[in-house]
């Protein structure tokens, strides 16, 4: 991991893999030459680093949602880092005893399509985890949906849902989620 990443140079005088950490001002507003050398697998984003190289005080509101500029950074990241081919890692949740809040950030990273969630401290391991493993219910419909429309990928009607292109990636997602926690052999791919 490459702390405070802001140029590519840097990345680019390292002989092995990285993971960026887009987490300065200047990190967020290049994060696309950071993403872009081949040595980068991932890209990571960090809410107070950015806040304080802002000149901010807090990352997130009384509620401990994020506040606007924190969101704008983890969403530039996101996107960066999918278009480049690259892991997105969720930033750390810093209030180690709100395994609540990190759950709800972990639910909210999955659902817009990060790969991971990064823990600050052992004891958000297992939330992390069992956020990213998917439901029992979303790991039935993935194998049904994809054992209904077998090899033949166009636009289709199931469960009363039209599904085309997009909807078959996210339930292949799903099932590779569910081989990562082991829920269940990834044969669809």
């Amino acid at each position: 991991m490459l702390a405070k990443t802001e140029k590519p140079e840097d990345i680019l005088a390292l002989d092995h893999d990285v993971i960026a950490l887009a987490e300065t001002p200047r990190g967020v507003e290049s994060v696309a030459s950071l993403a872009a050398p081949d040595n980068v697998v991932a890209v990571m984003w960090g809410a107070d680093d950015l806040v304080a190289g802002l000149g901010g005080v807090s990352s997130r509101h009384p509620d401990g949602t994020y506040r606007d500029t924190a969101n704008y950074a983890r969403q530039r990241v996101l996107i960066t880092a999918k278009a480049h081919g690259r892991l997105a890692l969720d930033g750390v949740h810093m209030d180690i005893s709100d395994l609540d809040g990190l759950a709800a950030e972990c639910e909210d990273a999955v659902a817009v399509g990060f790969d991971a969630s990064v823990a600050i401290h052992p004891s958000q391991v297992d939330v992390i985890r069992a956020s990213y493993a998917p439901s029992a219910d979303a790991l039935a419909w993935a194998q049904r949906l994809l054992a209904h429309v077998g090899g033949s990928r166009g636009v289709a009607t199931f469960e009363g849902r039209m599904v085309d292109g997009p909807i078959f990636k996210q339930a292949e997602r799903v099932l590779r989620r569910a081989a990562l926690a082991g829920q269940a052999e990834d044969d669809h791919e």
